[in-house]
């Protein structure tokens, strides 16, 4: 497995990362608890050192699986959580209505981005009790609050690093103005974002940012959610509640476009005895200014197929035939 450095913050993370959104249920049609701590540990096993939650998922549930995971095993992690988004109380920039399997327009829980510095504490709190520990490795700001000004959030988050309750600092969904406001008020060490094959939006912007300005590049959803391990069809059906279902990402004439792509992947993937999966998640972590990549798991052997390609090495002549197929896919 490959390491990198989150930023200036001393901590060497695996360029693989093991996404626990799933393990909430929420908005993925359920998880199943057992399932998801083999996974969590097949991955330590594997070498991912990197696990990546957030209270909004499952509405403190994984964060819950993640911290019976990691019992017994929490100094082999670089454990990270999130705050910035709140449900307990109305107050902040209303984001979306939900309830416990995604949202909808009635939901009965209210979600709210708040960086407000009082909410941020008690969201480090409740996270540290619910992950069983007594450090977060790293806290990320989920998504930006308009209410909040970046200056006061950013102080309480170094505060808490010097009250040794978390040890890097981090933001998601975030523009580059924004993580200048946040570098201006303190150590900015991580900009995690949504990037992949059928999503280059941050090419432009964010991954330039944190090439010049030394920030690790954290990419979640690499695999598009599931739409580039090749093993997403036509004919796949979701659950209720699994929010693929009504994205057009998912629609079944993109499917196959990008069945079609990955195919062309196929001589390079054989050359190294590797999945298309595994193919997808190495182009990511090549690309300038991206450092790691962020991906899920449902089960244990998701896990460790996903780690597997932390240890692949793509050759100059690799990526120029995939970035052939990738920008041809991408601008049709």
């Amino acid at each position: 497995m490959k390491y990198r450095s989150l930023g200036a913050s001393g901590i060497e993370a695996s360029v693989v990362g093991l996404g626990c959104w799933t393990f909430g249920g929420w908005m993925w049609g359920g998880a199943d608890e057992k399932e998801s701590i083999r996974a969590i540990h097949r991955a330590l096993d594997e070498g991912i050192n990197w696990v990546d939650t957030a209270p909004v998922y499952g509405f403190g549930r994984s964060e819950e699986v993640v911290g019976k995971a990691l019992r017994g095993r929490r100094d082999q992690v670089v454990l990270a959580t999130k705050c910035n988004l709140i449900w307990h109380q109305e107050k902040g920039a209303f984001l979306f209505a939900s309830d416990d399997k995604g949202p909808r327009t009635d939901g009965p829980i209210k979600v709210y981005r708040c960086g407000a510095p009082e909410e941020v504490r008690a969201e480090v709190e409740r996270s540290l009790k619910r992950l069983g520990t007594d450090r977060i490795d790293l806290l990320q700001t989920h998504w930006q609050d308009p209410s909040t000004p970046v200056e006061e959030t950013m102080q309480t988050l170094m505060e808490l690093k010097a009250e040794g309750k978390i040890r890097a600092i981090g933001c998601c969904n975030a523009t580059p103005e924004q993580m200048d406001a946040y570098r201006r008020a303190g150590v900015l060490d991580v900009d995690q974002e949504r990037y992949s094959m059928v999503d280059r939006a941050h090419e432009a912007d964010n991954l330039p940012y944190v090439a010049e300005h030394g920030l690790a590049f954290l990419a979640y959803s690499p695999l598009g959610q599931g739409l580039l391990t090749g093993k997403v069809g036509p004919d796949r059906v979701f659950e209720d509640g699994d929010q693929r279902r009504t994205k057009e990402l998912f629609s079944v004439e993109n499917r196959i476009k990008i069945l079609e792509m990955l195919e062309t992947f196929r001589p390079v993937a054989d050359q190294h005895g590797v999945s298309l999966g595994q193919l997808a998640i190495a182009w990511t972590v090549a690309q300038h200014g991206c450092s790691h990549a962020l991906v899920g798991a449902r089960h244990a052997d998701q896990a460790v197929e996903n780690a597997r390609a932390g240890f692949l090495n793509l050759s100059a002549e690799d990526l120029k035939l995939m970035q052939g197929a990738v920008d041809a896919c991408t601008a049709s």
